[in-house]
């Protein structure tokens, strides 16, 4: 059986993920392929409670290098135990957030060298990569203000301003540097047009 394709949408705070993956699945959907969705870190149990961990604020600091191996570990399970049965099944997956995270948040975001993410993701996922990598991109100052409306901040959402400067220069040198595999796509621009553009890259998958 042909493998599914496994796509991965990226990006900062309030950029509008949950929406458009919904976008894109659908397209998909409706053009026959069963799809999958998950999310980082999360999607299994074990990895929805490091999750919990990460996310929640608490009194005890989190070193930099703890941070990083609990994201890691989430993802070991979800890549282990979701994403390549899904694919090996035909399934499309596609998920919110993987290593390009961990590559913008914990190398961008907290300095830890890259080479350091390189070396720990080779180990816990080889060359299970995405086929398709969609970053969704807006200045900070808009991605934090639709950020605040939505919730009550997690812990990564109360860093401060130059914190998510740092991360999503990160995420653009990625996409440049691979053009190949990423997408980017402005989500300043009207809700229509965001999502005319990812219904076409659904398509283009498609056709391929």
């Amino acid at each position: 059986m042909e493998w599914g394709k496994f796509i991965t949408v990226e990006g900062i705070e309030g950029v509008g993920k949950s929406t458009n993956i919904d976008t894109l699945v659908e397209r998909i959907e409706a053009a026959g392929h069963k799809v999958l969705t998950t999310r980082e870190p999360g999607g299994t149990p074990f990895a929805e409670d490091i999750r919990e961990i990460l996310m929640n604020r608490s009194d005890e600091p989190v070193p930099e290098i703890a941070e990083l191996l609990l994201m890691f570990a989430a993802r070991s399970f979800n890549v282990n135990n979701v994403i390549v049965p899904a694919l090996e099944a035909g399934t499309w997956v596609v998920c919110d957030r993987f290593t390009d995270s961990t590559r913008a948040y914990q190398g961008g975001g907290r300095g830890l060298p890259m080479e350091t993410i390189d070396r720990v993701a080779d180990w816990v996922h080889g060359d299970t990569w995405p086929d398709l990598t969609i970053l969704l991109d807006a200045p900070v100052e808009v991605g934090m203000e639709r950020a605040g409306n939505r919730s009550k901040p997690d812990r990564f959402e109360q860093e401060r301003h130059e914190f998510f400067q740092r991360v999503r220069e990160c995420y653009l040198q990625i996409a440049a540097s691979e053009p190949d595999r990423f997408v980017v796509i402005d989500t300043t621009r009207t809700i229509d047009e965001v999502r005319e553009q990812m219904s076409a890259l659904a398509d283009l998958l498609i056709g391929a």
